[in-house]
């Protein structure tokens, strides 16, 4: 096929299709050392980008400006590329069945303009099969190609770890796989290109495509067990966190803790497995129960902050909370999937409607999405009790001094509500001060 060193001599180009979280880092990447063209239907998203703006926070604003990537939502463009990845989210529906029409509407899409002699990689988050049994065919169908004579196809799984610097696209081992040998080393060399940690070259499409789910369904699992675990020690009583902190004392420890389990990977993948094993006749067990424990962490978390406010001497209809964070975890913009939702929604079932602050979500996105309006930190005053959520930097590095200067001044310590759900404040201060406080 020789594309690999094609591309490296800029005689052809790669297209990314879907410039979303994973999308634009591996986009900005190729782009530093061979053509590359953006493709997205989102015309708005593209305009941003060629604005110099990056509206996901993963790349920066200084790399959009800086990169050559070629931005477009017309999708004739792709006909001048010859190696294709496709990274658009996976989703689930309402009934936690896999929705692949995000994948499925991109691969119509480059099979309308799929050139022969290309290879197509697809990193979406899929059940194994799917690559080969539902995009091959899209792809065969619409642009009249056969697979395996006039174009080839992979499947990488995205290992991109939304708002982490750390663990970058480059530092992580890239699974690669495809449904022929020669196809496997073309695409192999080609991920080298960017991804220094190496590569793993699976056997087959199936196992790569295994390996991706079965890594979120085992931190969700994880998680599932530490917030089994909190729900049991609050009930004994006991700090769940002060146990974990001796827990991982030994050696062995894996790290774990409790929380909101959202965003689109860790609480969505596990349901990708969930459904195929049930179409293969096998009822989960684990991964689902996992899933059941951690989907019903937000109500949780809703009761606790009534059952304070109650406790405290307020009525919850005339009570205000506060809660810090809407985004799924720390450090993005990324409100996909927020189980924030989940505690916001169960206090609306009291009439309560709290303000929501949170100085990395989009606020366009939180509106659109959840109908949520984001207040400035600067606005919040006369709380009865603040709830956080989300370990944003913004959220730990706050004083004392400044999280009691927003409650009521008539309100008593004792009557001052904090819910702390990532342990990210120090609670001794707080308690020896006799506020009403608890963590997860």
């Amino acid at each position: 096929m020789n594309i690999y060193e094609n591309l490296l001599d800029r005689k052809m180009k790669m297209s990314i299709i879907g410039l979303g979280y994973v999308g634009m880092p591996i986009g900005i990447a190729f782009a530093k050392q061979i053509d590359v063209i953006g493709f997205d239907v989102n015309d708005k998203k593209i305009e941003q980008y060629k604005k110099g703006i990056d509206p996901t926070l993963e790349v920066g604003d200084e790399a959009i400006q800086e990169t050559t990537l070629e931005f477009t939502s017309d999708e004739k463009e792709l006909q001048k590329a010859s190696f294709h990845i496709v990274a658009v989210p996976t989703p689930i529906n309402q009934d936690k069945t896999p929705n692949l029409n995000p994948v499925e509407s991109a691969t119509h899409t480059l099979g309308k303009n799929l050139t022969k002699g290309s290879i197509v990689v697809y990193e979406s988050t899929v059940y194994p099969g799917v690559t080969e049994n539902v995009c091959i065919p899209i792809l065969e169908e619409e642009s009249g190609l056969k697979h395996g004579v006039d174009f080839a196809v992979g499947y990488s799984p995205e290992r991109i770890n939304p708002g982490d610097k750390v663990n970058t696209l480059e530092k992580i081992v890239k699974i690669v796989s495809a449904t022929t040998d020669e196809a496997l080393e073309e695409i192999a060399k080609v991920y080298e290109i960017v991804v220094k940690a190496g590569v793993h070259k699976a056997p087959s499409m199936k196992v790569a495509e295994a390996a991706k789910v079965v890594e979120n369904s085992q931190r969700d699992i994880n998680i599932a067990f530490m917030n089994e675990l909190a729900l049991v020690f609050d009930r004994m009583g006991i700090d769940s966190k002060d146990v974990i902190d001796a827990m991982n004392t030994k050696w062995n420890a894996l790290g774990f803790t409790p929380g909101l389990v959202g965003g689109h990977c860790i609480g969505i993948d596990p349901y990708y497995f969930v459904y195929e094993a049930g179409n293969l006749g096998y009822h989960s067990q684990i991964i689902k129960a996992g899933r059941e424990v951690n989907d019903s962490m937000g109500e949780y978390i809703a009761g606790k902050i009534i059952k304070k406010l109650v406790q405290t001497g307020k009525a919850p209809v005339q009570s205000k909370v506060v809660i810090f964070g809407l985004t799924f975890k720390e450090s993005t913009p990324d409100v996909r999937n927020s189980k924030v939702e989940d505690i916001i929604n169960r206090l609306k079932d009291y009439n309560i409607e709290p303000i929501v602050v949170d100085p990395w979500a989009d606020v366009n996105e939180a509106k659109s999405e959840y109908g949520i309006e984001i207040v400035d930190f600067s606005e919040v005053r006369d709380a009865d009790a603040l709830v956080f959520t989300v370990a944003h930097p913004e959220f730990n590095q706050l004083s004392f001094e400044e999280i009691d200067e927003l409650f009521k001044e008539e309100n008593t310590n004792e009557q001052k509500i904090i819910i702390d759900v990532k342990s990210i404040l120090d609670k001794e201060s707080f308690i020896s001060e006799g506020y009403s406080f608890w963590r997860l």
